[in-house]
């Protein structure tokens, strides 16, 4: 029997990703539900100063408001030559929420006359794992590069258009999306937080 996992999201990709991730480990018997399943439910408000409160804040609401195991992320981009902004406001970075063209083109605007050698960068991703009995486990991931001067590549979403992965000559938006879960960000803390998830769930594989 298939135990229920609440992805406190409404971006199927996420979805869809982390259960290509589940699939890896060969942990078919977990089904996977958005919160556009649960009607009620509204967006939390993301007034955490760190990726991790934010990700523990979408969680815990999720887990109280559904009686269910709830997993979340908050993740952002962190550009060197700007003190390491956008980082948590990322994904309204340009003022409107989730639009990633706007956001793109508002870091490429600030970065311009700035060198390669300045334009260093990285994401970080905290997923949050949280049960209805209030334990808890977070995990980090990391993904290191720069930024380009113009966006390249139509895969992925947010930001990935302008950044090159460290060691790589092409951006992260022309990345499969096998390849994508090897290097990135969420992938890694997805991975990370999947041992969690099949010991708290009750072990399943």
């Amino acid at each position: 029997m298939s135990k229920k996992l609440v992805i406190a999201t409404r971006n199927t990709g996420k979805i869809v990703e982390f259960r290509r991730i589940l699939d890896a480990f060969s942990v078919g018997a977990i089904e996977l539900i958005g919160i556009d399943q649960f009607p009620d439910l509204v967006d939390v408000e993301e007034v955490g100063s760190t990726f991790e409160e934010n990700a523990l804040l979408k969680a815990r609401y999720t887990a109280t408001m559904t009686g269910l195991p709830a997993i979340s992320d908050d993740s952002g981009l962190c550009v060197d030559a700007l003190g390491g902004w956008p980082g948590i406001f990322s994904a309204r970075w340009a003022g409107q929420h989730g639009n990633d063209e706007a956001n793109c083109v508002k870091v490429l605007e600030e970065l311009k006359g700035v060198g390669d050698e300045n334009r260093g960068a990285h994401f970080i991703c905290i997923a949050a794992l949280v049960m209805p009995d209030g334990r808890e486990k977070v995990a980090e991931g990391r993904f290191d590069g720069t930024i380009l001067h113009r966006a390249i590549g139509d895969q992925g979403f947010g930001y990935d258009p302008i950044f090159q992965p460290l060691g790589m000559s092409i951006s992260s938006a022309q990345l499969s999306a096998e390849e994508k879960d090897a290097v990135s960000h969420r992938g890694k803390s997805l991975r990370a937080i999947t041992p969690h998830v099949i010991e708290m769930l009750g072990g399943l594989r």
